[in-house]
């Protein structure tokens, strides 16, 4: 099974240790998965994923793989989630998923599922947002949610040619109440999710993050 053993984040760690992640010098672990903090002069938001498990790219193993743009690596040998996760002061324990956005849902997912990533389904219902499907991949304890992005947005940025693009984070926190707590007036209000029985709260940009983040129940 493909799984992620590392995201490479354009933020400064300080950031998020405000917030109340335990964060070692520029990177910090969430669950099975190590962030890495680049700072912002290296780009925008989730600027790449390491993947264990992906198979090498015309029998290079050093080649970079192609899925559909989302910027991929191979982990390096060894970069497992062998080490025991950090308790968070703000209580999270996990990335429940990560989030891309695809002009054309249908060649993300054949690109997707040609590297090897497990796809468990599509979903044929808009979301709250406006997003007409999305698939969802398992990549080990965490999920890819690829969202289909509607078509005027699609549109007016460039036609459904353009390639697939990384857009945020939701993590798992058992206690949610207590977790928004710590967040004060970073964080929003606590509403339903779209998954039966969840609550989710959403990170607001005054937090200052690179990357949108949601705050979810398990």
């Amino acid at each position: 099974m493909v799984t992620i053993a590392e995201l490479e984040i354009a933020d400064e760690p300080q950031r998020w240790s405000a917030l109340g992640f335990a964060v070692e010098s520029d990177r910090c672990r969430i669950g099975a998965v190590a962030l890495r903090f680049a700072g912002r002069e290296a780009g925008r938001g989730l600027i790449r994923w390491h993947l264990r498990g992906l198979p090498s790219r015309d029998g290079d193993p050093g080649a970079e793989p192609a899925l559909d743009g989302l910027p991929t690596a191979h982990a390096a040998p060894g970069d497992g989630g062998a080490h025991e996760p950090p308790a968070h002061p703000n209580g999270v324990v996990a990335i429940d998923h990560i989030v891309a956005i695809s002009p054309d849902l249908d060649r993300t997912v054949a690109r997707l599922q040609e590297a090897g990533l497990d796809l468990r389904r599509i979903r044929e219902q808009p979301t709250p947002a406006g997003a007409p499907r999305q698939a969802f991949f398992r990549l080990g304890a965490e999920l890819l949610e690829v969202v289909q992005e509607p078509q005027q947005i699609a549109a007016r940025a460039g036609g459904s040619d353009r390639p697939a693009f990384f857009w945020g984070l939701a993590l798992r926190c058992p206690d949610l109440d207590a977790t928004v707590a710590t967040f004060g007036e970073n964080v929003g209000g606590i509403r339903d999710a779209v998954q039966p029985g969840r609550r989710i709260a959403s990170v607001r940009r005054v937090a200052g993050l690179a990357l949108p983040v949601a705050l979810m129940t398990d």
